[in-house]
């Protein structure tokens, strides 16, 4: 674990902390991530998601109304400048208690001030692969996310090899971690100070790899930065 004390207002303080959750059951979360829809934004129907907003006051959780989603070209080189369209999370998982108790303890370990509000974004990612085609978590390449905090929760790893995540200081340099997250494991990390990757998933049998994960970010995306796609 690697983490320092101090103010948690904007979770500053925060370099990154991974750890297993044990209070929170992966396979209640399962049959949720059968049913996700494909992202249409990708060639390949190897990456499929969902993507809700999210209000935090105290212990509430409040679902925000539906926003679409927009990233720069500055932070993905991929679909960067596009007006992004995704489902809501079923309405069902997030009647659960281990649901709420992710998203309040991925609040607790950004070490975010919990007597304001606070809105986060809650992307549910499935990734497959076979023989003849591999998963790529990452397809943009090693970035950052435009967002002060960032979490990511495994869910599952089924029959695949790979999906390691890694932590830079730069794009250039060696990562400072590489992890590949168990189903259970939460890895919390400032984004202001770390690039991002996940590596590719590739199937360790004949049958199909899967890799289940949900990514939190803080704060949720408000506003369109830019006129074109207002």
């Amino acid at each position: 674990m690697q983490s320092v004390s101090g103010a948690n207002k904007l979770s500053h303080s925060l370099i990154y902390n991974v750890e297993k959750i044990n209070s929170i059951n992966v396979d209640n979360f399962d049959k949720f991530f059968n049913n996700l829809p494909a992202d249409p934004y990708l060639d390949g129907n190897y990456r499929f998601r969902r993507l809700s907003r999210f209000q935090v006051h105290g212990d509430s959780l409040i679902k925000l109304p539906h926003k679409y989603f927009f990233q720069s070209q500055e932070y993905n080189s991929l679909l960067g400048e596009v007006k992004r369209e995704y489902a809501e999370l079923d309405d069902a998982i997030i009647e659960l208690d281990d649901f709420r108790n992710l998203i309040l303890t991925f609040v607790e370990k950004s070490k975010l001030n919990t007597t304001e509000e606070i809105k986060i974004n809650v992307h549910q990612f499935r990734i497959i692969c076979d023989s003849s085609n591999y998963g790529e978590p990452a397809p943009e390449g090693i970035h950052r996310d435009a967002v002060d905090i960032v979490g990511i929760f495994s869910v599952k790893r089924e029959n695949i090899e790979g999906g390691e995540t890694h932590l830079y200081k730069s794009t250039k340099g060696n990562p400072v971690l590489s992890k590949i997250l168990n189903p259970g494991e939460l890895l919390v990390f400032n984004d202001q100070k770390f690039f991002h990757f996940t590596s590719a998933i590739k199937p360790s049998s004949k049958d199909v790899g899967i890799r289940d994960v949900f990514v939190l970010t803080f704060p949720a995306w408000e506003k369109v930065p830019t006129k074109e796609v207002e």
